[in-house]
């Protein structure tokens, strides 16, 4: 019999798992109660609450106070939920008509409530993707979770290029930006000028031969959401 689980714990779950997903080496894993608090919009106390809840029946590994650390039984079921909610977010872009920038309210309503056999289709409609339109990597049947090789653009020396593997979907309003620049998933661009005393960068977009098509300017908040690599797909487990 399939196990029966509230909104409220695959919801934490996929918050506290996505939390290490783009991790940089030296950041400390984990989230804290607070950092959950301000992602779905509630109160500390009743995060508290909720993590009580979720390391009694065997999902989290919780003390307060800590950063909180997934279980393997509640890293399956979070990762689950990623898969199905960029498959969704994923169907609604390439089969729906919908931008990058409409689907993540969509995905999170409609996760909860897509059988795993109208998950599978949407899977086998498109071709079984390996990434959402954000360049987000969407976990396979088994578990696997397949990450591009990359770094924020912000990080980038002048003078280093490389293709847009994954834009952050946190910001809509950064997408909608992003795409008025045509700076989306795939492009290739070349970092020409770091003005660290402003806190921006200038971005060249190239065409594959590397001859430029524009020059973008980009503040660090902009440029620290998007992430490319030398190779356009380029993975690790």
């Amino acid at each position: 019999m399939p196990e029966t689980r509230t909104t409220m714990a695959e919801d934490y779950l996929k918050v506290i798992w996505k939390a290490d997903e783009w991790a940089v080496d030296g950041e400390p894993g984990g989230i804290t109660t607070n950092e959950i608090a301000a992602t779905l919009g509630v109160g500390a106390s009743t995060v508290s609450g909720n993590l009580r809840k979720l390391e009694r029946d065997g999902y989290i590994d919780y003390e307060p106070y800590r950063r909180i650390a997934l279980s393997e039984r509640g890293r399956q079921i979070a990762v689950g939920m990623v898969r199905r909610h960029r498959l969704i977010e994923t169907y609604l872009v390439e089969r729906l008509g919908y931008s990058w920038d409409e689907v993540h309210e969509e995905a999170e309503v409609l996760e909860h409530a897509v059988s795993d056999r109208l998950l599978d289709r949407f899977d086998d409609e498109l071709g079984h993707p390996t990434a959402d339109p954000h360049g987000d990597p969407i976990p396979a049947r088994d578990g696997t979770v397949v990450r591009p090789v990359a770094h924020r653009l912000g990080e980038f020396t002048a003078g280093e290029c490389g293709f847009v593997v994954r834009v952050s979907d946190d910001e809509p309003e950064l997408l909608r930006y992003l795409a008025s620049l045509d700076l989306k998933v795939g492009a290739h661009v070349r970092v020409e000028a770091r003005r660290d005393y402003a806190g921006s960068l200038s971005v060249v977009r190239t065409d594959a031969h590397d001859t430029p098509l524009d020059t973008i300017e980009l503040a660090g908040t902009a440029a620290a959401a998007v992430w490319a690599s030398s190779e356009p797909h380029a993975h690790t487990a």
